[in-house]
């Protein structure tokens, strides 16, 4: 019910076990050995139930390992063979960069980066191998779950975004937060990604609106502020300062050339 949290506080505390672990069975006994007397005094200890068992982890992960073998491979190689090749290699990174540890709304973020430098630490691609930074934007803003959100719809426009978008979650079917959209969030991503480009999506949900709206500044204690804040509780007091465009109020999911959008969208 925690999500990833509980595996990286394993990582940092180095109790995790990882995939290369699998293929060296002697080496995993004694390392799942460790790490069970840990695990076991918070099990029986704190929550009051009952011990894992050593020999079932080890042989259920034993299996785990032979079905996974032929699939195990040093990537850091792999990666540098590709682009010693000239092949395109493409990294995706996962969530948004408000979801960042270090840079994003915390305690409101996940576990690891989803910044375009995690991709150099995930893949373990140094820095100077990456050409290109392709930077992915709705045309509106969600969040799911708790944390600052200053352009958030509460009102008839964001249950319609919310409708028409499906933006629920994909797991726990949660309805996501709805608002506009956040320029100023979208410039300090930006920055701190250093985007080479940027693809907007799901404009056509927009479609029907007659009017639109975008973040271009907050309101903080009276003066307007054109920057991000790198402090949540400073965030929660901004008010959006907004620009109002025209909306086009014509079906465009169908077009797939950029000339062919309206001059609105």
């Amino acid at each position: 019910r925690k999500g990833v949290g509980p595996a990286f506080a394993d990582k940092t505390a180095r109790l995790g076990i990882r995939v290369g672990d699998l293929l060296d069975k002697e080496a995993l006994l004694e390392r799942l050995r460790f790490i069970l007397e840990y695990k076991n005094v918070i099990l029986t200890k704190i929550y009051g139930v009952s011990p894992l068992s050593l020999d079932e982890i080890y042989s259920q992960y034993c299996q785990y390992g032979e079905r996974l073998a032929p699939y195990i491979r040093e990537t850091t190689i792999m990666l540098e063979e590709a682009l010693d090749k000239n092949e395109l290699v493409i990294l995706e990174g996962a969530q948004g960069t408000l979801l960042d540890p270090d840079f994003g709304t915390y305690p409101y973020t996940t576990s690891s980066s989803p910044l375009a430098g995690g991709g150099c630490l995930g893949a373990g691609l140094g820095p100077t191998g990456i050409s290109r930074i392709l930077g992915v934007f709705k045309a509106y803003c969600t969040r799911v779950g708790s944390g600052p959100m200053p352009t958030e719809l509460k009102d008839e426009t964001g249950d319609l975004i919310r409708e028409l978008a499906h933006e629920y979650g994909t797991t726990t079917g949660r309805p996501r937060r709805c608002g506009w959209f956040d320029a100023v969030a979208a410039r300090f991503s930006t920055r701190i990604n250093g985007f080479t480009g940027a693809a907007i999506t799901r404009l056509d949900v927009l479609d029907t609106l007659p009017r639109l709206k975008i973040c271009v500044g907050y309101k903080l204690d009276g003066k307007t502020i054109d920057y991000f804040p790198g402090n949540v509780a400073i965030l929660e007091r901004c008010q959006p300062v907004y620009e109002e465009l025209p909306g086009w109020q014509a079906s465009i999911s169908h077009i797939r050339q950029y000339g062919e959008l309206p001059v609105e969208a």
